[in-house]
């Protein structure tokens, strides 16, 4: 009864209505080591103190701390791992068309080694 377009969008959530967290690169993970840092040092700082707006602050503050630097840390891991698997694609693109040729460095390489052991 139903195409498949809507059973997608009901499975996607979105946190405060902007942030889609299925679809956003680390944002899931980043969203609940906040939520997890914020309840534990809360909840700390609550049976320290017994001072719950303070605790809810201190709560707060962690949640928007360990998310935006648990995001921060995984996009740059990410980006990372992206230069690393272009740099690879490059190699194996130039290892494919330079291979059998007078350009390969792997064949310059073979010849050097030949010629010194004469």
């Amino acid at each position: 009864m139903g195409d498949g377009s809507e059973t997608e969008s009901q499975k996607s959530f979105k946190l405060l209505g902007i942030l889609d967290v299925q679809n956003v690169p680390c944002a899931r993970e980043s969203v609940l080591y906040g939520s997890v840092g914020s309840v534990g040092l809360g909840l700390l700082h609550f049976l320290a103190t017994s001072r719950v707006r303070r605790s809810f602050d201190v709560g707060m503050g962690m949640f928007v701390l360990t998310t935006l630097s648990s995001w921060v840390y995984c996009r740059y891991n990410n980006a990372n791992v992206r230069i690393q698997q272009r740099a690879v694609r490059e190699g194996i693109k130039n290892k494919i068309m330079y291979e059998g040729t007078s350009l390969d460095p792997a064949s310059k390489q073979d010849r050097s080694n030949h010629g010194s052991k004469s």
